[in-house]
């Protein structure tokens, strides 16, 4: 039984994610299971943030945030849809919110894969490769 769905976003490619978000809504009402979307900032090197300007990293969440909420809303997310902004690796805050939330599945976008990926990864594959949880790639 699917009690609990993740959709993790990139909402700087919000189009690469509408797919999984319309598959996850439909899992969703058939199987009366919530919904909950994610998206991660990666986390700025030290050596960066230090000459950023006061205040500039919180700006830079709340954009991030009211961004989510209107990448929910456009995609008609039901209000009942958690939203979550989380900083850091963005694989392993994807499996740490699986864990937290106790998702029954995460439904994510995957792009082509490019010759980097072919040496490190892409996200969506090491989300596969270590989810605990049903995971559905949506291309």
């Amino acid at each position: 039984m699917i009690r609990k769905i993740l959709i993790p976003i990139d909402v700087a490619a919000d189009d690469l994610g509408r797919e999984a978000m319309a598959l996850a809504k439909e899992l969703a009402a058939n199987h009366y299971a919530k919904l909950v979307l994610l998206t991660v900032r990666e986390t700025m090197p030290g050596y960066v943030s230090i000459h950023m300007p006061e205040g500039l990293e919180e700006k830079m969440a709340a954009a991030v945030s009211d961004r989510l909420n209107e990448i929910a809303e456009k995609n008609g997310m039901p209000d009942s849809t958690e939203k979550l902004v989380r900083n850091g690796n963005p694989a392993a805050e994807i499996l740490e919110v699986a864990e937290e939330t106790d998702a029954d599945m995460i439904v994510i976008s995957s792009h082509d894969p490019g010759v980097a990926d072919y040496f490190i990864g892409s996200v969506a594959a090491r989300v596969v490769r270590h989810a605990h949880c049903s995971v559905l790639v949506v291309r």
